[in-house]
């Protein structure tokens, strides 16, 4: 690699790790708004998306640079690639927490009816996943990218059963369908961002490994 080439890439990777840390603020905020009931927070985060698109651009014009003057081959060639698709990931995640801090402000105004299920511990569950895809980045490690593909499946699990929930609870108050509306969208979005931490994580495995797992295939 040359000297050139290798400072591009740190600066890649350093300006990848810094967009997902914004992205999971972000998520953490939104998340925190709809618990804590705070349509104020919930705003910021919708006005804070325009910094996670700038960044994201930058990012793309950064791969599309390296591609352009260095011709990398090889493990640098896969690292750019993984790196422009996790940047959409990591973009598509900031539109998700846009999307829950909006049904936030929607579900603030109706403080009386209690969350009928555990949001924070679906949240938490992809919040590991999404720290743990980009650990597997930083330290290419592919044993634990794997792990977080493996985990994508506790998400879906806790999303099928807050629809089970949500469906019992509509039956029962059909006053309350529009607040559960609401809700079940905030576990749809949470469960899009376990998908994209795992697309990550399967990024990294192609980086490490050279093999391509996504929809089941390379293994």
């Amino acid at each position: 690699m040359s000297v050139h080439l290798q400072r591009e890439i740190e600066r890649l990777k350093k300006n990848l790790l810094a967009l997902c840390a914004l992205v999971e603020e972000q998520v953490q905020m939104a998340v925190r708004a709809l618990l804590e009931r705070d349509p104020e927070l919930a705003r910021r985060v919708e006005h804070r998306d325009l910094e996670i698109d700038h960044r994201e651009v930058e990012v793309e014009e950064e791969c599309l640079k390296a591609l352009a003057l260095h011709q990398p081959v090889a493990s640098d060639l896969r690292f750019i690639v993984s790196a422009m698709k996790m940047n959409s990931d990591l973009e598509r995640i900031g539109d998700l927490a846009v999307n829950i801090a909006h049904k936030a402000v929607t579900v603030a105004g109706q403080a009386s009816m209690a969350i009928p299920f555990d949001l924070a511990a679906m949240w938490q569950k992809t919040q590991r996943m999404l720290r743990d895809s980009l650990d597997a980045l930083v330290n290419l490690d592919a044993r634990l990218a794997h792990d977080v593909c493996a985990r994508d499946n506790e998400v879906d699990q806790l999303k099928h059963e807050n629809r089970r929930t949500a469906e019992r609870l509509m039956q029962e108050n059909p006053a309350q369908i529009p607040v559960l509306l609401n809700l079940l969208a905030v576990s749809r979005n949470l469960e899009r961002i376990a998908d994209h931490a795992t697309n990550i994580a399967e990024d990294v495995i192609y980086m490490v490994e050279g093999r391509i797992i996504r929809h089941g295939t390379g293994e």
